[in-house]
């Protein structure tokens, strides 16, 4: 049974940048079996309602601007799943919450970028689940332990959004890739590290209160929010953390993996 993840997805540009979080996500594919198909849930679509993507071929958005014109080339066709869709639909009502389809959308850059370092070849279908940002963590792991069982049907669960995620700081950094992270971001990551580790789930839930620093890394929950259903779906087994480097300096990339087969 594959694990579920979260994955941090970096600024736009990781794609065409040389990071160490970078070469762990294009490696990650080596240590998994081959999913049946891919669910992602990206700090990049918001809606106020559990939303799911019915793409039969996935458009790529480029949700950014001002950028270098290679980004925009860029393409991920990964070919929708009406099965996963399905699936996802009937589990999140089967959870007492509403769920709504959408069809011509395709997969924001939080989903694209890391599945295109880890399944460059975009031939495994792919469907995206929003997040709802007014509902907060507790919110987010109910919806994951609804999706827990997609992971026996050979379904790769991600969460892609980013560990820490400040961007009024992020612009202070810009063009310094490799800066080293500062204090409050390292002592927040700390935290949230140990938590997870531990088990410690009422605390990460209440982490807003609780982690040192954690309004400063994330003004806004959205790209925190992916964590809390890769934690969810990831049931009661070991959580296991895979990956942490910094980009940007105040980018933590961290990568955890939950479930018994982590």
């Amino acid at each position: 049974m594959l694990p579920a993840f979260f994955v941090s997805h970096g600024a736009p540009t990781f794609p065409l940048t040389d990071a160490p979080a970078r070469s762990f996500l294009e490696q990650l594919a080596d240590r998994l079996d081959r999913p049946r198909a891919i669910l992602v849930v990206s700090a990049h679509w918001e809606t106020a309602a559990p939303s799911v993507t019915v793409d039969t071929v996935n458009p790529t958005i480029h949700d950014f601007y001002g950028f270098p014109a290679e980004l925009y080339a860029i393409r991920y066709p990964a070919p929708g799943s009406t099965w996963l869709a399905d699936e996802v639909a009937a589990r999140v009502q089967e959870a007492g919450l509403p769920v709504e389809r959408v069809a011509d959308r395709g997969l924001d850059h939080g989903a694209w970028v890391p599945l295109r370092l880890i399944y460059p070849d975009a031939d495994i279908p792919v469907i995206q689940l929003s997040v709802q940002p007014d509902m907060g963590p507790e919110h987010h792991l109910r919806l994951g332990e609804a999706l827990a069982p997609l992971r026996e049907q050979g379904v790769l669960i991600v969460g892609s959004g980013s560990f820490t995620h400040d961007l009024s700081s992020f612009r202070q950094y810009r063009d310094a890739l490799n800066a080293p992270a500062p204090d409050w971001v390292d002592e927040f990551a700390r935290w949230m590290s140990d938590a997870i580790e531990q088990g410690r789930t009422d605390d990460l839930v209440d982490y807003r209160r609780l982690a040192p620093h954690a309004a400063r890394n994330h003004p806004t929950e959205e790209h925190l929010l992916p964590l809390f259903v890769a934690l969810g779906a990831g049931g009661t087994g070991q959580a296991k953390h895979l990956h942490q480097s910094t980009t940007h300096g105040v980018l933590r990339m961290d990568a955890f993996a939950f479930g018994a087969a982590a």
